[in-house]
């Protein structure tokens, strides 16, 4: 529906990377967000569209600017459509990695700032699809059946975006250094969803700061009937959330393509698999897709990659070449090695360099290239804008749960209508990148 369709409501999504849209089809994804492309984005037919900010892969200041660019863009572009009479009730979310990775509150106080005042803002991280729920304000990560509280994990360790707490109330503590206290945030917990909470949402009011419990989907698709109605009574919300919120915020019918007829997207058998994250079960799906004759191995030496040498770059496009001369798939990926860094912002840099040289491959990849898998969320972003140079893609679907296929438009200048799976670090079992890889060759 159009942005006059159902109350005038229309999702905005400001997305630290392209996964959010890892629930969803028949939406856009923006790499950019001047004024008129985000018009065109607001009048399209479907319920939501997303902005790829990119702004994990950032400082904090970087960040901060950035969505402040985004957000004045926004707020014109929506005053334009109020002077042609199209009247539009937006929800904003800052979509982010579901464990909690990113710039918070950096994001949601700049989005409050330029787009509010807000009645509200809230914490909604569960993602079920990554095995992620909250329940009693707590948020846990399923580890083989068993609840792990997410400042267990690996996550919580993140050099840039570390943490200590898995109580959201007292995250929401941590991250605002005790500007908002944990007895401030209010909890809407389990029963409270179920029962209904139309009643409480119309009484917020000042920005207050709110955390959602949910372990199924049933149960945000019942909080996100009460939000469109406080909505169109009035009320102004914010949310900082994972993906599965989009999902109720959507409410699409099944993708017009099931994930495993995926192969009818690709343009040719043969195609490039690009490995950014280093998280630990992208490696263990790295190992196994590795088994797999049908593919390639090109490993890149990061050290190498930070000096942008041009021969270096040179020989992957031609390992690529020879890959597809044999009918494989090439598949690139960074160097295994855990590395230690000062601090965050040579963490940052360093992951620069790397992406720099990689987007320099994606720019030349060969004209056999029949479909490209993107591993990591930073890596498919790069791709997305960088690498192929796309203003905007259309999302067809979900080739595994929580992994999104786009497609680069017909008139592209060297790949059209190529399909992209963007495949988050975080996401799938050890198999799951190897049973991407076959549904886009048609192979299972």
């Amino acid at each position: 529906m159009g942005a006059q369709g159902a109350g005038g409501r229309k999702v905005i999504v400001l997305d630290d990377d392209p996964t959010g849209s890892q629930t969803v089809h028949s939406c856009l994804l923006l790499t950019r967000w001047d004024t008129t492309t985000l018009g065109k984005a607001l009048r399209a037919e479907s319920p939501l569209f997303f902005i790829l900010t990119n702004t994990r892969s950032m400082g904090p200041d970087e960040a901060a600017a950035t969505v402040r660019d985004v957000c004045q863009n926004l707020r014109t572009a929506l005053d334009e459509l109020a002077r042609e009479g199209v009247a539009v009730r937006p929800i904003f979310v800052s979509r982010s990695d579901s464990t909690l990775r990113g710039h918070y509150p950096v994001e949601t106080d700049v989005m409050s700032e330029e787009l509010g005042p807000f009645d509200a803002h809230f914490l909604v991280p569960a993602f079920f699809e990554g095995g992620r729920v909250t329940r009693g304000g707590r948020h846990y990560v399923l580890m083989d059946g068993v609840p792990v509280p997410v400042h267990e994990t690996e996550f919580a360790r993140d050099t840039v975006f570390g943490y200590r707490n898995s109580d959201l109330r007292e995250y929401v503590a941590e991250k605002t250094g005790g500007r908002i206290g944990a007895d401030e945030v209010t909890l809407f917990a389990l029963p409270d969803v179920r029962a209904g909470c139309g009643t409480r949402l119309k009484g917020l009011a000042d920005n207050a700061c709110c955390v959602v419990d949910a372990v199924q989907q049933s149960d945000l698709d019942q909080f996100t009937r009460a939000v469109f109605e406080a909505v169109d009574a009035g009320q102004r919300f914010l949310f900082r959330s994972a993906a599965s919120l989009l999902t109720s915020f959507a409410n699409l019918p099944p993708q017009p393509v099931p994930p495993e007829a995926m192969s009818g997207y690709a343009r040719g058998a043969v195609g490039v698999v690009v490995v950014g994250s280093h998280v630990r079960k992208t490696t263990e799906q790295l190992s196994a897709l590795m088994l797999d004759p049908g593919v390639w191995a090109i490993e890149i030496d990061v050290d190498r990659a930070q000096r942008s040498d041009p021969a270096f770059v040179a020989q992957v496009l031609g390992e690529i070449d020879a890959a597809h001369a044999a009918h494989k798939t090439a598949v690139i990926f960074t160097s295994r090695a855990e590395r230690q860094f000062a601090d965050r912002q040579e963490r940052l840099r360093f992951g620069v360099g790397v992406s720099n040289f990689l987007m320099r491959v994606v720019q030349s990849l060969p004209k056999t290239t029949g479909f490209l898998i993107s591993k990591g969320g930073i890596t498919s972003n790069d791709i997305l804008s960088t690498g192929l140079a796309l203003d905007t893609c259309e999302v067809v679907g979900q080739i595994l749960p929580g992994c999104s296929v786009v497609c680069c438009p017909k008139d592209h200048p060297r790949h059209p209508q190529m399909p992209i799976v963007i495949f988050p670090g975080n996401v799938g079992d050890a198999q799951a990148l190897k049973i991407t890889y076959r549904r886009m060759t048609g192979r299972f």
